[in-house]
């Protein structure tokens, strides 16, 4: 080309020139990038005479065109018994007396009482897992194949629960949802027969829903929404991915229906034709078959909401969503002046539950995403009774107290956060702390009174016996939770450290505590080095006196095991704490066995199957409508970090001298292991039906498992 160029222009030279064929030479089999990034010949060499010339880094990567073909080489798939090793080794934890913890063991622990902890997000796919090994970087041979998948494709069918009439979608409701998110009033008919729709379903993600019944109501489409996610009775591989994702699929699209029926019913006409007249019409009508006899149906679409603020949390994860669902319900409320409803007719109680309902789901929505609740919680306005239960007439009262109490002690965090880092408004906040304690024990008394339950017999829950003995129990876990939360910095944070990290607020001085550690000599044969933990600041332990650990319970903190680290005194707000670090732990360590033992105690729904039989399996069903499910990440971090401080006590103690103490400590262990697995337990049974509990669950389990790892669950 270039000397056809010259020929025309008229500067070659005059003598002729022997005419070389093009690409004599042939291309080299690799080219450098740069070179084919530029569309230039390469010489092949590394580096290359062009990138030489250019000053440019010559890099080579084979071209996938062309060449041999090469075999498939089969990757050998390890054995059973080494990806049991494997996984054992994941969580393998040395046993040795030397307690030797790397810096990253508490980062399991610390994760526990973040806001939404462990939740599974499903609205967020992970897009970057999708194309791992796909691109260049790996030197790693990456093969890309398409492996058989006989858990999702080959089954030929999978069931999922649906129902055919929007009566047995009500009766679905009682016997599994009611019992822990008592929206509706009691049971009008008798319970009867739970039958869901017999209806395979194509096993393909891609295939639309395919619904035998479609519910009338957003109430009714909501509550399927929720029956859609429980296991069908019939389905031979619930826990198969198939199953799991018709299930999800199908909840999902009850949900949208149910999100699109509420549009419309609260959508005007006019605001489409008659924009104009639209501010002076009136409220839009509902024209359908109430779904209870004694709930108003223009209560149906508030009712919906809240459902799908569990919805939101529990199956997909999504705080944002959950609180714009209950936020939608308190706009309905207030609008139909729930929030001051004295009437005594026959919808009163559905009135005072749609109500106190929204007014809990409110509060639980700022509780799990430690926000400010948009609602003052003891506004005067709200005047509205209280619902009743036949069998408990104070069960009402003492949930909503419990409620109240749950988001004070998270402001409370937030508002000793603030002060501890401005160094501010401390003797408040101790007041506070001691004020709220105090509110906390008064309403635990309360919980623990038996309440006056009706001498007839409660055939089918009639009058709610079962549900007002679980709203007790799940009061007493908010409760408890509460205490976990006033009581946590002052019992497991030597140093403002911990709150400051899981409060999202960054560190003033992040380095002044690990510069005076660096300032003074190491100490030897204590056997402990480097133990990082965000809430007990254990580095370079020297070995304690018999006389700083009496009980397992009582075990002193790091300040008091190491001179050399920074002790409470030497801040300005330590002084002025009302409870010393041992009652803290000692009120963190009742309250979280005290969860654990109650969220085992929850009970199970129990439909009637064939011959009127309640239902018996090995595997119980699940329960629903888990919105306080981060008070089991809160008693498991507490149950956590007084294992660990326990373990650290038993380690540096004495042999001889201790040997009460040690069998002490043992027996706590021991009680922390069993409270552990019953809160492995309870969120194992919620990720049965809510994939977002997967993440509490794995959270969890992880750290049990490092915790204890001669232990299975």
């Amino acid at each position: 080309m270039v000397d056809a160029f010259e020929n025309e222009s008229g500067l070659a030279s005059t003598a002729p020139r022997p005419i070389r064929k093009k690409f004599a030479k042939p291309p080299v089999k690799v080219a450098c990038l740069p070179c084919r990034a530029s569309r230039t010949r390469c010489c092949g060499q590394e580096p290359c005479a062009n990138c030489v010339a250019k000053g440019r880094k010559c890099s080579y990567l084979p071209s996938k065109r062309g060449g041999p073909r090469k075999k498939k080489q089969k990757v050998s798939s390890p054995s059973p018994d080494e990806e049991l090793k494997e996984e054992d080794a994941q969580y393998a934890v040395d046993p040795s007396g030397d307690f030797d913890e790397r810096p990253g063991m508490f980062s399991q622990i610390d994760v526990l009482s973040l806001p939404g902890a462990g939740l599974r997000h499903l609205d967020f796919p992970q897009v970057a897992s999708i194309f791992q090994g796909f691109y260049a970087g790996d030197e790693s041979p990456s093969h890309v194949h398409m492996e058989p998948m006989p858990s999702l494709m080959s089954t030929t069918s999978c069931l999922v629960r649906t129902y055919g009439s929007e009566a047995e979608i009500l009766n679905a409701y009682y016997d599994f949802i009611h019992y822990y998110f008592p929206i509706l009033p009691p049971r009008v008919l008798p319970q009867r027969q739970d039958r869901p729709l017999h209806c395979p379903v194509s096993p393909s993600p891609s295939s639309e829903p395919l619904m035998m019944y479609r519910p009338r109501s957003p109430l009714s489409l909501a509550i399927s929404a929720i029956l859609a996610l429980i296991p069908h009775p019939d389905d031979p591989e619930p826990s198969s991915p198939a199953s799991v994702v018709q299930r999800r699929t199908y909840a999902h699209a009850f949900a949208q229906l149910a999100n699109s029926v509420i549009e419309t019913e609260c959508d005007l006409e006019l605001s489409s034709t008659h924009p104009g007249q639209a501010l002076s019409s009136a409220r839009p009508s509902v024209t359908r078959d109430r779904l209870h006899p004694l709930t108003p149906e223009d209560l149906e679409t508030l009712l919906a909401l809240l459902i799908l603020s569990v919805y939101e949390y529990s199956q997909r994860g999504n705080l944002l969503k959950m609180r714009y669902r209950a936020g939608q319900a308190l706009a309905l409320a207030l609008d139909k002046s729930l929030h001051s409803c004295m009437d005594s007719d026959d919808f009163a109680e559905a009135r005072r539950r749609a109500w106190w309902m929204t007014y809990y789901c409110v509060i639980q929505g700022s509780i799990v995403s430690i926000t400010p609740p948009t609602i003052v919680i003891n506004d005067p306005q709200f005047t509205t009774p209280y619902p009743h239960f036949d069998s408990d007439a104070e069960g009402w009262s003492i949930l909503i107290q419990a409620q109240q109490v749950l988001i004070s002690a998270t402001q409370f965090i937030s508002d000793l956060n603030k002060s501890l880092t401005s160094q501010s408004g401390l003797h408040y906040m101790f007041e506070r702390m001691q004020q709220l304690d105090s509110w906390t024990n008064s309403v635990l008394a309360q919980t623990d009174m038996l309440p006056l339950v009706s001498r007839h017999p409660d055939f089918d829950d009639r009058h709610e016996t079962i549900t007002a003995q679980t709203i007790r129990t799940i009061s007493r876990i908010k409760l408890s939770s509460a205490q976990i939360k006033t009581h946590r910095f002052r019992a497991f944070s030597d140093i403002p450290i911990f709150i400051k990290r899981h409060c999202d607020l960054t560190a003033a001085n992040p380095s002044n505590a690990s510069t005076d550690l660096i300032t003074k000599p190491a100490v030897q044969g204590s056997g402990i080095n480097n133990i990082s933990c965000s809430c007990s600041h254990l580095d370079h332990f020297q070995r304690a006196s018999s006389t700083e650990y009496m009980t397992p319970s009582d075990s002193s903190t790091s300040s008091d095991i190491h001179p050399y680290l920074p002790a409470y005194p030497q801040y300005p707000f330590a002084s002025g704490f009302p409870y010393s670090p041992q009652q803290c732990a000692k009120i963190c360590l009742r309250a979280a066995l005290v969860i654990s033992s109650a969220f085992e105690s929850l009970p199970y729904p129990q439909p009637l199957s064939e011959g009127r039989q309640q239902h018996q399996s090995s595997r119980p069903l699940s329960r629903t409508m888990p919105s306080f499910a981060c008070c089991l990440m809160q008693s498991s971090y507490a149950m956590l970090m007084i294992f660990y401080k326990a373990r650290v006590a038993k380690q540096l103690s004495p042999g001889a001298e201790t040997e009460l103490a040690s069998d002490s400590t043992d027996q706590l262990m021991e009680e922390l292991r069993r409270g552990l697995e019953r809160i492995i337990a309870a969120v194992s049974n919620y990720s049965y039906a809510f994939e977002a509990m997967d993440g509490m669950r794995d959270e969890i389990q992880g750290a049990y498992q490092t915790a204890f790892s001669t232990t299975s669950v």
